[in-house]
This record gives C-alpha cells, sequence and structure tokens, in this order.
C-alpha cells in the first residue's frame, strides 16, 4: 500500500507540472519578448500610441471603480437590509446583466442613442432639438463597462451584509448613530474586504475587455496589442504590450488574494430580518432598482429582440448556422478537454495534497487572470515557430499548425482551466474518506470503483464545468477573433464584424443567440443564491 502511494505521489507531480507549464507556456512566451527590442516601432508607439493608452486606461478604471463600485454596494444594501416592492424579485434580477457580454451591451447602446437610433429620432418626431452626448467616448465606456460588472461588486457586497445582518446597525444604535450613519461607520468599514475583491475582479475584466472599447473606438491596452500585430504585422510589438498589460493585471491578482485573505475574518451570522420600507422610501427603492435592471437588461434585450424581428430573414441563412456550428464546435471541444484535464489534476491534488502541488494547481489555473489578446498571441507565437522549423526541415511545404483551430483551442484551455477546475474540485470535495474506503471495499477493480462510486458524486461539477466552459467560449471574442483562421468565424467573431461596419442590426441576431447562451450561468448563481 505504502508502495503504491509512494509511486502515485511520485508520478502526480510530473503531470501537475507538466499541465501548470503548458498554462503557463503563453505567459512565459510574452515576458520573454523583452528580449526582442523593436526600437523603432516602440519609438512610434511611445510617441503616438502608449500615452492615449494608458490616459484611456486609467480613466476607464477610475470611472468602473467608482460607478460599478457604488452601485454594486448601494444595490446589495438595499437588497439585503430592506424588504420593499418587488425586492424578491430584484434579488435576483440585479444579477442578470451576467449574461450580457459588454461589447454586446456597447454596441446596444450605440445603436440606441446614436442619431438614427431611437431616442435621438423620437426627439426629433416630438419637435425637439436636444443633443445627447456622444457615447463613444471614455465615460460611455466606463459607464457601460460598469453596468455589466457591478454584479461583481454586488454579489460580494451583499454577501458580506447578509452575514452582518442587523448586528451591524444594533451596534450603531447602541453607538448613538442613526441608520445611515450606521452604515458608513460600522457596516460599509465591515464590508469593504468584500467590496473591494468585487473590485479587484471588475478592473481584471476591464482591462481584459475588448469588444467593448473596439465598439467605442478607443485605444487600450487590448486594442493596441490587436493593432500590433494586425496593423503593424509585428507580433513581437504585440507580445511586448501584452507583457506591460500581464504585469498589470498580475499586481491585481496579488491584492485581490490580499482582500481575499481578508474576507474571512468577517462575521458569519447574523440576524436577517429587514426593516419594511413604506411611502417615498419604498417608491424609491422600487424606482432605483427598475431603472438599474431596465438600463442594464431589459431595454439591450428590447432592442436586440426589435434588430431581430426586423433583419432575421436576412441574418437567418446558411452563414448563421455555420456560425452556430463552429461556435458550438469549439465551445464543445473547450469544455471536454478543460473538463477532462480538470478531473485529473482535481483527483491528483486530492490523492496528493502536497504544499508543492497545490502551488502546480494554482499555477496552472492564472490563465482566467490573463487577457483573452495576451494569451492569444502567447499561443501564436510558439505555434508559429514550431511551423517554421517544421518547413526548414521539410516535413511540410506550408504553415499546417498556425492556421488550424488547434492555436484557437490551446488558448481558450489556457484561459479556462480555472472555471472547469473549480467546480470539479468543489464537487471532489464531497466525497468523504469513507465513501473512498466503502468502494475500495467494495472491489479492487479501479474502474469499477470510479463507475459505481466516484463518478456518481462528481458527475454534477464536471456537468456544471462543461456548462460553464461552454459559455464562457461562446462569449469570447478576441481569442477567436485573432486565432482563427480565415473564413472560420463563431458568433462573437460575426458580431465583431458587424459592429465593425456599423451594421448594429445585423449584429443582433448572433448576440441575442450568445446572451440566451450567457443566461445558463446566471440561472445556475441564481438558484443557488439567497432568494430571501
Amino acid at each position: 500500500m505504502k508502495a503504491n502511494i509512494s509511486k502515485g505521489s511520485v508520478l502526480a507531480k510530473p503531470v501537475l507540472a507538466l499541465v501548470s507549464l503548458f498554462m503557463l507556456i503563453p505567459v512565459i512566451i510574452v515576458m520573454r519578448s523583452w528580449l526582442e527590442p523593436m526600437a523603432d516601432i516602440w519609438s512610434h508607439l511611445a510617441e503616438f500610441v502608449l500615452p492615449q493608452v494608458i490616459k484611456n486606461t486609467i480613466l476607464i478604471l477610475a470611472l468602473v471603480t467608482v460607478l460599478a463600485g457604488s452601485l454594486g454596494t448601494y444595490l446589495a444594501w438595499l437588497t439585503s437590509m430592506y424588504r420593499f416592492t418587488g425586492q424578491k424579485f430584484f434579488v435576483w434580477a440585479l444579477m442578470l446583466p451576467f449574461a450580457i457580454p459588454a461589447y454586446v451591451l456597447a454596441f446596444v447602446s450605440v445603436g440606441i442613442l446614436d442619431y438614427s437610433g431611437f431616442i435621438q429620432t423620437s426627439l426629433r418626431d416630438m419637435g425637439l432639438s436636444w443633443s445627447i452626448p456622444n457615447i463613444r467616448s471614455v465615460w460611455g465606456a466606463g459607464i457601460i463597462l460598469s453596468l455589466v460588472f457591478y454584479p461583481y461588486v454586488y454579489l460580494l457586497a451583499r454577501q458580506a451584509f447578509l452575514s452582518q445582518g442587523q448586528r451591524a446597525l444594533e451596534a450603531g444604535q447602541m453607538l448613538g448613530l442613526t441608520r445611515n450613519k450606521s452604515f458608513f461607520k460600522v457596516a460599509l468599514p465591515q464590508a469593504m474586504p468584500w467590496i473591494v475583491g468585487g473590485l479587484l475582479l471588475t478592473w481584471m475584466e476591464t482591462l481584459a475587455d475588448f469588444g467593448a472599447v473596439s465598439v467605442f473606438n478607443l485605444d487600450t491596452f487590448t486594442t493596441a496589442i490587436y493593432k500590433s500585430w494586425f496593423g503593424f504585422f509585428s507580433l513581437t510589438t504585440a507580445a511586448q504590450l501584452a507583457a506591460l498589460l500581464i504585469i498589470t493585471v498580475f499586481i491585481i491578482l496579488l491584492l485581490e488574494r490580499y482582500w481575499q485573505k481578508r474576507r474571512s475574518y468577517l462575521p458569519s451570522a447574523g440576524n436577517r430580518q429587514r426593516e419594511r420600507l413604506t411611502g417615498l422610501r419604498n417608491l424609491w427603492a422600487v424606482v432605483f432598482c427598475s431603472f438599474i435592471f431596465i438600463i442594464a437588461f431589459g431595454l439591450p434585450m428590447t432592442q436586440l429582440l426589435i434588430w431581430v424581428v426586423q433583419n432575421y430573414q436576412i441574418d437567418l441563412d446558411a452563414r448563421y448556422w455555420d456560425f452556430v456550428k463552429n461556435t458550438v464546435l469549439i465551445a464543445g471541444t473547450t469544455a471536454t478537454v478543460i473538463a477532462a484535464v480538470a478531473l485529473l489534476v482535481a483527483w491528483l491534488l486530492r490523492q496528493h495534497p502536497s504544499r508543492s502541488n497545490q502551488l502546480l494547481v494554482s499555477m496552472s489555473n492564472l490563465g482566467y487572470a490573463v487577457p483573452g489578446t495576451v494569451l492569444a498571441v502567447g499561443v501564436f507565437i510558439p505555434i508559429a515557430w514550431l511551423d517554421n522549423l517544421l518547413i526548414a526541415q521539410n516535413i511540410t511545404s506550408a504553415q499546417i499548425l498556425s492556421g488550424s483551430v488547434i492555436v484557437m483551442l490551446l488558448a481558450l484551455t489556457t484561459r479556462f482551466m480555472t472555471v472547469g477546475f473549480q467546480p470539479i474540485d468543489r464537487q471532489l470535495n464531497r466525497l468523504t474518506p469513507s465513501q473512498e474506503q466503502a468502494a475500495q471495499l467494495l472491489t479492487t477493480n479501479r474502474w469499477q470503483r470510479w463507475r459505481k462510486v466516484y463518478l456518481p458524486v462528481i458527475s454534477p461539477g464536471v456537468f456544471t464545468a462543461l456548462i460553464m466552459v461552454f459559455v464562457e467560449v461562446t462569449k469570447e471574442m478576441p481569442i477567436t477573433l485573432m486565432t482563427r483562421r480565415q473564413g472560420w468565424d463563431t458568433l462573437a467573431v460575426r458580431v465583431f464584424e458587424m459592429t465593425s461596419e456599423g451594421m448594429y442590426e445585423r449584429a443582433a441576431l448572433p448576440s441575442l443567440t450568445i446572451v440566451l447562451v450567457g443566461l445558463i450561468p446566471v440561472i445556475l448563481l441564481i438558484t443557488q443564491s439567497d432568494k430571501s
């Protein structure tokens, strides 16, 4: 028995090391690009590109911090500490913006607010000539990204306030504070680690965003990486820009880990009795929650449906079904690969939970913190190098790997590994030592133990992992856009192409499909959340 354990332990480490190395190769390749300086291109970037990129990035992050932070925190406070008309509906309805990718909300907003859009057309029909500020700006991007990402803050802040219950308010009242002062002086400081954790997640998502800023024609790191590759045709420059973005993201990731540890000190329980709002206070809560729900989810969905009804006869053709087929193929393949690898990694970690193995697993799950544009560059460079090597050795006469789906599959697997690993690992932890011992007594056949004991326990986690990865890949734009072969388009790529040409109505059908698919994990999240 000890020999078997020792042998298994010896095998576990190389396997986990191989998986973590595979996941880290794109990051290593990107960071290595600084060994190849490109003085001529960098002088152009430093003078004309980087100042605007840095300025836009900082301003957008600042807007998202203020808007998403205050919006998510206030909505969490309202729905967790008060009872008002429709409160139970808003508890889960305010999570629905999770289902809408930022690039979809961006182009729908532009389509509504443009000169030919519904709002300005209606104003002209009424004889009004009000000018609406141009939403294709930094402030427009900040608002849109805040509406898409505030649920991160909302969910974490709500968990914090629910854990506190009425304890914070009662403590404030004992100190002679009003309810509002109790919020700012007692409840908010206790919930701050959770709120900051949610904000740091919004920062990572904002830095990784490519589609929304492309719609607004703003230069950020992700668009600069794309333009360096497809504009300057310089993979090295794109990789060097990606390296700067990686450093920024990893600093945020370290901060998020720090605040995640701080969250463990929050009181775990409290009286959840809510105060009943009446009169104007009740009206304000209903109006405010309704307004956010409408502009973040209700209005965009309505506009998408209107455009689909108006254009489905044109768009619902053979090409559309090709987009669907390609999306299902790459999403399904990626989900299957990730589920298999994640199950192997989670099982090896469970059997051999050493500190070094835990570190290797953590390294293999870092890809989700890396923007898609970075991973696209980091995967394409070694694949292109391998192609050139095969040509130099006369093994092939043309590039066969760079133009295949393999590049896309590798980048997507690296990006969403942690999405598949987390539910499988959580479900595997429900397998008790007594169940494992019972399985060993039941049969000596390893496959029978898996089929009769382990799989029934693990299968819900595997199913969740498949769904979550499938949805994330369906929504992913930069990786599929930058690594696809010519003519092999997905639904997200179709959205990018149509919005790039200003044909927002033609982007509605694939966008609506993506949103409907995106509702699946939101529904799963809602079913697991507090419905009280």
